[in-house]
């Protein structure tokens, strides 16, 4: 498997008084790691602009993908999209990456979008164009081979001068988005793509004083090492197999998290390591953590999880509560950094036996509990991790 993978984020927000989104981001993964990445912004706004930019990213990423030529790719575009009858524009504009896995090369190819932006140690890194004139299209084309740690923004032109009212902001242009991005890397190295497209987004609508006028939509790419994170959830269901469930879980690489009183316990008795009790944290909402030789972070079980999973939810929706869980010190607000943050490939491991001191409480059932499990896998695949689950 490649040591390394392309993090991708997507934020957006329609235009006020809009049902659907003029803009449209594809995502197509490739059978090596590869990624290509379509950011389409239809023409207009609403039903119109929608399907002009779902086909415009459904054709090119779908061509790139088969590996057809980009002039191929645009003249099918002007081909089959129809044409605006008052500007006489035939498609939307466009940006789209080819992310190479094994390379880390990636290729920008750029219509009338506002221009991409890359990071490099918190700082923009500039690049070279070529122009190609396709179809008497002015396209823009990179190659850029990206490092670990680097982002990259691609933005539909909603971003761009965001302003209260019917007056341009000429000042909110791209050398100050990409300031403002910089300050926020100076803040933070390590965000995940979509708190970096969320952080543009959440400004953007500060800009417009929360009535955007036109559809928002930032795509930020982060070039990643993989990194595993092991979680330990409850005790297996038979006694005889804890030492099987604890060998399985700690022969794995990278982080190890168990959640859960009893799990903790049975931990700390494989380990003949003792329980330390940490610091209570201001979050009196989540229990305190512990501390065992050998473990990562020890958490408690249920009402931990239940958080974890309220994050979750947020995270691939709106992303509101990234400014509270990324600065808290509590178990879920480190879960949560862990999950989203940090790691590429999770390993859940979750015994099945009943804890008779839920039974009486509806709020932490055992359903409810393989419920919170499953719920929050389902989240973390929508953020394009891998993800196994073993029971126990």
């Amino acid at each position: 498997m490649n040591n390394v993978y392309f993090d991708v984020g997507i934020s957006h927000v329609n235009k006020r008084g809009e049902q659907l989104c003029g803009d449209h981001v594809d995502v197509v993964k490739m059978e090596d790691g590869s990624k290509i990445v379509v950011l389409a912004d239809g023409l207009g706004s609403g039903v119109k602009a929608s399907i002009l930019s779902i086909l415009t990213a459904k054709i090119i990423s779908t061509m790139m993908a088969n590996q057809m030529s980009l002039e191929d790719c645009v003249q099918t575009i002007i081909n089959t999209l129809p044409v605006c009858k008052e500007r006489q524009l035939a498609y939307s504009t466009f940006s789209f990456v080819y992310l190479h896995a094994n390379s880390r090369v990636a290729d920008i190819v750029q219509y009338d979008n506002p221009k991409a932006l890359v990071f490099r140690d918190g700082k923009q890194l500039g690049y070279n164009e070529t122009v190609e004139i396709i179809d008497g299209k002015q396209i823009s084309r990179t190659r850029i081979t990206l490092q670990e740690g680097d982002y990259m923004l691609l933005m539909s032109d909603g971003v761009l001068f965001a302003s209260k009212g019917q007056i341009l902001d000429l000042q909110w242009d791209e050398k100050q988005i990409a300031t403002y991005m910089e300050q926020s890397l100076q803040l933070q190295e390590n965000f995940d793509a979509k708190t970096f497209s969320s952080l543009l987004l959440q400004e953007c609508l500060s800009h417009y004083d929360n009535q955007p006028g036109d559809d928002i939509s930032v795509c930020a790419i982060r070039l990643c090492k993989r990194k595993n994170a092991n979680i330990l959830i409850g005790p297996p269901k038979n006694p005889d197999d804890v030492d099987k469930m604890m060998r399985l879980f700690f022969s794995r690489d990278g982080y190890h998290v168990v959640c859960g009183g009893t799990t903790s316990q049975l931990c700390a008795k494989y380990l003949y390591k003792p329980i330390k009790m940490n610091q209570v944290y201001a979050n009196t909402n989540v229990p305190p953590t512990c501390s065992i030789e050998g473990v990562d972070l020890v958490s408690e079980g249920s009402v931990t999880i239940q958080k974890v999973l309220e994050y979750a939810k947020d995270h691939t929706h709106m992303n509101e509560l990234y400014t509270y869980w990324t600065y808290q010190d509590d178990g879920a607000s480190k879960i949560a950094k862990l999950l989203f943050d940090e790691v590429s490939d999770i390993h859940f491991y979750v015994g099945l036996a009943k804890n008779p001191a839920h039974q009486e409480h509806q709020s932490v059932s055992y359903g409810h509990k393989m419920e919170m499990i499953e719920q929050l896998v389902a989240e973390l695949l929508k953020l394009d991790k891998k993800v196994k689950v073993n029971y126990f």
